[in-house]
């Protein structure tokens, strides 16, 4: 593989020369310069390529909305190496996690720092942001270029454009509607050898090779459909209905098992965009709505986004504004429902119990997903305000004064409750349920319950600069900024809720029969603040050789305390700074500027910021309210027992980096590479105490960790010209984050963990993190499960590393293609050397509907494939090829028992590679000759196809179980994924952009 796929880069890159060079002196169509190329830096500081010192990529608006992803932060992915986004939920209200780089720390959630119009603010945010009104979004992945935010900028920054008016004084509109469907994906593949059924003689005690059928069971350990006594015949299948009557149908596997579940959803999304402008003014305003039924029934959004954006220019002055609002309403039930439907037996077709309750489910052992979704709900409505100014006063042509001030307000009503069920139907006899209810069965009464939270969160942002612009002698420029910033953050929350109703179907607090206690109810309020003086400078020399550096010294109040035994606040302060260097060496060099290499690119830089991963009141708190105490329901104050040292300081990042950028034959051959190496001191991480202290955990400063990150992009134009232009740009990137010191006596760190099975995601002294964790299977030196005399396997006693839960390296693409009018694009990657552990195998090797639960026969039991028996001593083993079946028992009760019990609690066969090639979008455009709209009021206009996840590919051994970029968690802990997880989904649609 590695020689094949060397020849073609090799034929690829030679031919692209070849075309490039024959080319580059008959070019029809403009080439940009690179040197002129300006982009957007921290605090909106602009900058032209030749001096940013850090890498940095940006993705345009037509790469934004190439396949009309309603969610930007999404369009993202596939189209900045280095950068991972994580599906944290998939739903209606999905939910992302955008990391660059790796982690840098233990605690925290570690993604990126999201910037809009020069205001920071939050994933949420931007995933609500229409992709129309965003201009650009600069992915600064270099922490030399995010140091200005200091410790809110440790890992990354994401810099958010909006559009503005242009300078025409015509008003031009712009109307944007796209209309596509969804439908699941990758759903779970399972067995259609064997069907409903398992050892239980309750409803037939007619034995099929060692098994019965019961209609009612959730597990596929009934009989072969292969069997002529029973296969294709109607028999009766789920629980008695209503009317005491089995539902009918034939004992065969069922066409589209799971996906007969979902619908196909649909999202509308319709926008018109005003912009004006002149020499020294311009307005633009942005109305979009979009609309999502989403692929479970009932689960429905709505989003209203305002955007106006206007600046004037008089003399000296400029006032630019920004006012936006986003309104967002959705409902959306239980994904648990998921983990009740993954359990059907591939003879049940879900659809003939969508009106059956849950005493008329397919099973008595799980709930009816249906019946879940109609009385399990969570609403939601949120309103975002932002207001934004800023103001810049020229006193000459070399100072000037800005300020930009935001105010940000999110207030956000959620309201969940489910109906509940008290299970009262008897089955009548002759059923095999005789005389029983559902909820003998083990599942219990569904208990009735409302919870209802309002919560607001308002946040302050302010930048003043002084800005300075002089020439110091004729080929030493000087820029500088100076000022300070200033955050305010205020959140808060108040909740009710209980369980039983009074009176169905009302939801309010009022009708509570049994109210919850305020312990469990989230009712508290939250403020920070953080204040900085910053300075930022720029060297250019002639215009090859570029200097920055910055300076912030910062003031968090998550790191103030009051020092016990005193009344007097402890203000901390903290210094962060960085150094970038650049050489265009084409310029340095003018002999070596020509055809062939026409930019050369060469960077270093030295960054020194902090990392603040803790939460407001974590230093000062002195007491906990615990449950209980003194006794019963009562409370009391007692001291904390895990509390937070009064001496923590900021984790301690540093940096280095050296990255290269190369222009080839004007450009039509581009390629760039960095190295960074990121050493985090000073860990703040939760260390178990000494019982002597009283203590169960102390949080402080413990251990080191390191990160080293390798990227390449490589860009290639091989044909441009008037009607046909082809444009491919691939990228590779890997990232190790190494824990190289734990706090003293320990060597690793649990993050998140499962006792059944005894699974978890570790940071490890001196391994990659963060790491699966699990008993493992004996093995002899040549790889063969051991097995015991009963033919069981045997694991270790210890938790054992298992795998990596990041990628060792991720491959991006994406490619244009325009003849004439027309433009076909697409984007792609593949990720390697990731695993994860999948809830959802285990839930499908305990319901016999796994593969591997099928792949021999059941009825002579379960042998090992490719175990031994150790019949030496465990000093000298010497090992002999296994026949006993698991148990000891070589009949299909031995099977099922096996699948049922060990064979899905030892943590190994739960693990899945997370391998993944990824078609991430395809888009076909055609714009409509401008010669035919001469004679109309339109402008332009396009109209396109595309389709989102048009095609995945999975490891081998992951059997569409669950997408490998889900995760349990938000957190650093990714690598566990959950049998409630909704599957991925595609999307194929049509849009229309009309400007006039």
């Amino acid at each position: 593989m590695k020689k094949l796929t060397t020849s073609v880069l090799a034929v690829v890159l030679s031919s692209t020369f070849v075309v490039a060079n024959a080319q580059q002196t008959n070019d029809t169509v403009k080439t940009s310069n690179i040197e002129e190329v300006v982009i957007t830096g921290a605090l909106g500081i602009k900058k032209n390529l030749n001096a940013v010192t850090a890498a940095s990529q940006i993705v345009g608006t037509k790469e934004l909305t190439q396949a009309a992803n309603p969610n930007a932060l999404q369009s993202l992915t596939g189209k900045v190496s280095g950068l991972t986004i994580t599906n944290t939920d998939v739903g209606v209200n999905g939910t992302n996690r955008i990391v660059l780089r790796g982690s840098r720390s233990l605690t925290g959630d570690g993604q990126a720092l999201i910037v809009i119009d020069n205001v920071i603010s939050t994933t949420t945010i931007l995933q609500q942001l229409p992709p129309d009104a965003i201009e650009n979004i600069n992915v600064i992945k270099g922490l030399q270029g995010a140091a200005l935010y200091g410790s809110q900028g440790v890992n990354g920054v994401v810099i958010v454009t909006t559009k503005k008016g242009t300078n025409s004084d015509k008003i031009q509109f712009n109307l944007i509607s796209s209309v596509d469907v969804s439908s699941v994906y990758k759903l779970p593949e399972i067995q259609t050898k064997y069907g409903q059924g398992v050892q239980d003689t309750s409803f037939s005690d007619v034995d099929y090779n060692g098994t019965n059928f019961v209609p009612w069971e959730n597990t596929s350990w009934g009989p072969e459909y292969a069997d002529p006594r029973i296969g294709g015949t109607l028999v009766p299948t789920g629980l008695p209905q209503e009317n005491g009557q089995f539902l009918l149908a034939p004992y065969a596997p069922v066409k589209n098992h799971f996906a007969n579940f979902f619908k196909n959803g649909i999202i509308y999304q319709n926008g018109v965009s005003m912009n004006v402008g002149g020499a020294d003014s311009y307005a633009y305003l942005n109305l979009n709505r979009t609309t999502n039924e989403f692929i479970v029934d009932g689960d429905t959004s709505l989003k209203n986004s305002f955007l106006f954006k206007a600046g004037k220019r008089v003399g000296k002055f400029k006032v630019d504004g920004t006012f936006n609002y986003i309104f967002r309403s959705s409902s959306e039930t239980d994904h648990g429902l998921y983990s009740e439907m993954t359990q059907m037996p591939s003879n049940i077709d879900i659809r003939k119990y969508k009106n059956s309750g849950y005493e008329g489910n397919y099973s008595i052992y799980a709930l009816n997903p249906y019946t879940i979704s109609e009385n399990e709900r969570y609403n939601s409505k949120s309103n975002f305000i932002s207001a934004v100014i800023g103001l810049e006063y020229d006193f000459n042509d070399h100072i000037n004064v800005t300020y930009k001030g935001s105010l940000q307000s999110t207030s956000n009503l959620s309201t969940s409750y489910n109906n509940g069920f008290k299970f009262a139907r008897v089955y009548p006899d002759g059923t095999g349920l005789d005389g029983t209810i559902f909820s003998q069965y083990g599942t219990g009464d569904v208990v009735a319950f409302f919870n209802q939270s309002t919560s607001r969160r308002s946040n302050f942002y302010g930048d003043f600069l002084v800005n300075l612009d002089y020439d110091i002698v004729k080929d030493l420029n000087f820029k500088a900024n100076v000022g300070f910033n200033t955050q305010d953050n205020d959140y808060n929350i108040q909740s009710v809720g209980g369980e039983r109703f009074q009176i169905p179907g009302f939801y309010n607090i009022t009708n509570i029969l049994s109210p919850y206690p305020a312990y469990q109810l989230n009712n508290f309020i939250t403020k920070s603040r953080i204040f900085a003086l910053l300075g930022n400078v720029d060297l250019a020399y002639k215009n090859y050789l570029y200097f920055n550096g910055t300076y912030r010294k910062e003031f968090n109040s998550v790191f103030s305390v009051t020092p016990t035994g005193t009344s007097d606040q402890e203000v901390r302060s903290y210094d962060y700074y960085s150094g970038g260097l650049n050489l265009i060496a084409t310029n340095a060099f003018p002999a070596i500027k020509g055809n062939i290499l026409n930019y050369a690119k060469l960077s270093a830089s030295y960054t020194k910021v902090g990392n603040a991963p803790i939460n407001p009141y974590a230093v000062d708190q002195i007491g906990v309210f615990p449950t209980g105490y003194p006794f019963g329901p009562n409370s009391s104050y007692i001291a904390n027992q895990s509390p937070t040292s009064e001496q923590i300081r900021p984790e301690k990042v540093t940096s280095k980096e050296a990255s290269v950028y190369l222009g080839f034959f004007k450009d039509r051959i581009t390629l760039s590479g960095s190295y960074s190496r990121s050493d985090t001191q000073d860990l703040i991480t939760r260390a178990t105490a000494s019982s002597a202290s009283g203590l169960a955990s102390l949080q402080n400063n413990f251990g080191s960790l390191k990160n080293d990150t390798y990227e390449a992009d490589l860009g290639l134009t091989p044909v441009k010209s008037k009607d046909f232009e082809i444009g491919i740009r691939g990228s590779y990137s890997r990232t190790e984050t190494t824990v190289t010191d734990l706090p003293p006596g320990i060597n690793e760190i649990n993050l998140l963990s499962y006792s059944t099975p005894a699974i978890g995601i570790f940071a490890i002294k001196g391994e990659r993190f963060p790491k699966l964790k699990g008993t493992k299977l004996q093995r002899d030196p040549n790889g063969n499960v051991i097995v015991d005399a009963s033919g069981n396997p045997l694991s270790t006693s210890t938790l054992e590393i298992l795998g990596n839960a990041t990628p060792d390296y991720v491959l991006g693409l994406n490619m244009n293609v325009r003849i004439k009018n027309f433009t076909l694009s697409g984007t792609a990657d593949y990720r390697h050397g990731a695993s994860f552990f999948s809830f959802t195998k285990r839930l499908l090797l305990f319901t016999g509907g796994a593969n591997e639960t099928a792949d021999f026969d059941r009825s002579k039991g379960y042998v090992i494939p490719g175990s031994v028996q150790n019949i030496g001593t465990a000093a000298n083993p010497n090992y002999v090829a296994n026949t006993t079946a698991t148990g000891n028992n070589p009949t299909y009760s031995g099977a099922t028992g096996y699948f049922t019990g060990a064979g899905r609690n030892i943590p190994e066969n739960m693990l899945v590679d997370g391998e993944a090639l990824k078609i991430r979008e395809l888009a076909l455009t055609y714009s409509i000759p401008k010669a035919l709209l001469s004679s109309t009021f339109v402008t332009s206009a396009t109209f396109g196809v595309y389709a989102r996840n048009p095609f995945f590919f999975y490891a081998k051994n992951n059997e569409n179980y669950n997408d490998p970029e889900t995760a349990s968690s938000s957190g650093q802990a990714a690598g566990i994924a959950v049998d409630g997880q909704y599957p991925n989904y595609r999307s194929f649609g049509f849009n229309l952009n009309v400007t006039f």
